[in-house]
């Protein structure tokens, strides 16, 4: 097996076409609650890619005992190496978007919408990584996960972050209550900013 990631939470393996994310200890946390929290966790990861309706890897097996689930794996670039110079950037963004509002009609909150967490094959967006995935009907997380995808595409992409975001946002195809929200969410994220957090 060949380590594709280490992160502070999980420890991702590629073992021919498949994935397997470990939740690995943390000797820092008190052993009942660490237990508790990785296999919650690890629950409701896979139950989000079970229910899903959006491009994404196939759950192959969840492993509560060991906090362990195999995915398929999707081999393809990580939007975050290619973006900026794609040529076909803006039908790409589009579908970004078109996918994100899908997800957000099933209310699942992806939790970290960023081009490290989509891969790029044969012109079609995979999302990944569902580690802080959650489910909610609130308008204010859908925003606040849509607002984390334009500060991240803002911080990694700024070369051609105002037209790739505004053709996402476009394609979301978002209502006037979610505008509302949407812009609630960000003159907090300006706040912040002038105060210096």
């Amino acid at each position: 097996m060949e380590i594709l990631q280490q992160g502070a939470e999980a420890v991702i393996y590629k073992d021919k076409n498949k994935v397997i994310k470990h939740r690995i200890k943390k000797e820092y946390r008190i052993n009942e609650i660490d237990e508790k929290l990785r296999k919650f966790r690890t629950k409701r990861e896979a139950k989000v890619l079970e229910k899903i309706d959006v491009k994404k890897p196939k759950l192959i097996s969840v492993d509560n005992k060991n906090m362990k689930i195999e995915m398929e794996f999707i081999n393809g670039d990580l939007l975050k190496d290619i973006f900026d110079k794609l040529k076909n950037r803006k039908e790409i963004c589009i579908k970004i978007g078109k996918q994100i509002r899908q997800m957000h009609n099933q209310n699942i909150i992806h939790g970290d919408l960023t081009t490290s967490n989509m891969i790029l094959k044969n012109d079609e967006i995979y999302f990944i990584d569902f580690g802080l995935s959650f489910f909610s009907d609130k308008i204010e997380d859908k925003a606040v996960d849509l607002h984390l995808l334009k500060q991240a595409i803002r911080a990694k992409h700024y070369k051609v972050f105002y037209e790739s975001f505004e053709e996402i946002f476009r394609a979301y195809h978002p209502d006037k209550e979610f505008m509302k929200r949407f812009e609630k969410v960000e003159s907090r994220g300006r706040y912040k900013l002038r105060k210096g957090f």
